[in-house]
């Protein structure tokens, strides 16, 4: 099993979208059996909540299924655990280079596998406000890291 987790800050917004998206494609893929996906944030502001109405509104929307989802801190355990740590910005990869002890190249900012997109830190709606741009930036990612586990799997 392949184990994938979106990481942000509150994990209210960015990181339960990818997550969200990703299982989606994955089903989509007919990969469910093969890919894990979960989310984390790497603060503890919001553990126990479900993701906030922006992110909820997208993803009904767009038909994708956030049920059953809670926010939940990323640990030093998840390093080990999962095989991609998807961040969604700079400061996300600094906040768990910190709860981790050190680097890892296991982590992944999404919006490195763009190459078209000049900005690599997927802006957060919490602040923005802006759902639909996150959301265009989200699954042009998650679609890009498909196809990135799909290579170095054999899948």
């Amino acid at each position: 099993m392949i184990k994938v987790i979106f990481v942000c800050l509150g994990n209210i917004c960015r990181s339960p979208m990818g997550e969200a998206v990703f299982r989606n494609i994955i089903c989509e893929e007919g990969l469910n059996e093969k890919i894990l996906v979960d989310s984390a944030g790497t603060s503890d502001w919001h553990i126990g909540e479900k993701p906030h109405e922006g992110t909820l509104k997208i993803l009904e929307k767009h038909n994708i299924s956030a049920a059953g989802m809670k926010a939940r801190q990323y640990t030093q355990a998840d390093l080990d655990k999962f095989d991609y740590i998807i961040a969604m910005d700079q400061s996300n990869v600094e906040n768990m280079s910190g709860i981790q002890g050190t680097e890892s190249n296991k982590v992944i900012k999404l919006l490195d596998l763009l190459e078209d997109e000049a900005n690599k830190d997927v802006p957060d709606p919490f602040f923005t406000g802006d759902f639909d741009e996150t959301y265009r930036l989200v699954i042009a990612g998650c679609e890009q890291l498909l196809k990135r586990i799909k290579q170095e799997n054999n899948l």
